[in-house]
């Protein structure tokens, strides 16, 4: 769960930072699904913010999505991710706080099924349509990002 040293070193940038992750899912799913998350650093901060779903947490009794303090472009069991989404600069502050006031409506906070959903991919496709000005678009291996209760 190292970094693969895709996002800016917070301590170095100042600016505010939206990125947005995939990476091929766990195991045999990684064949044809992938796994993706935001990680977020708002300006001056000096750590990232994590936000994804991640299904092993419902077996804990965890709510499954996780907003926590973390390495953004951490390696996802061994799969190196890609980066989807980059947002920098001026208004993108207002575009985190957009992300964090939906997570916590998030509907799903506390469901997970892998096929057809709500999983990994429904989160930041929800978030997605609740807040386009991200013009975040998931890859097609994006399996979950189409599901709708």
């Amino acid at each position: 769960r190292q970094s693969a040293n895709i996002a800016p070193n917070p301590a170095l940038t100042k600016e505010a930072l939206i990125h947005v992750y995939a990476a091929d899912a766990w195991g045999w799913r990684g064949l044809f699904a992938v796994h993706t998350w935001f990680a977020v650093k708002p300006k001056n901060a000096d750590s990232y913010t994590v936000l994804e779903v991640i299904g092993w947490r419902q077996k804990r009794g965890l709510p499954v999505l996780r907003v926590e303090q973390d390495i953004p472009d951490r390696y996802w069991f061994g799969s190196k991710p890609d980066l989807i989404l980059e947002k920098r600069g001026e208004g993108v502050d207002e575009l985190i706080n957009a992300i964090y006031y939906w997570s916590e409506q998030y509907p799903w906070a506390d469901r997970y099924q892998v096929f057809p959903g709500p999983n990994s991919n429904t989160y930041p496709a929800w978030i997605a349509k609740k807040v386009p000005e991200h013009g975040l678009e998931l890859p097609f291996r994006a399996i979950g990002s189409g599901w709708e209760n």
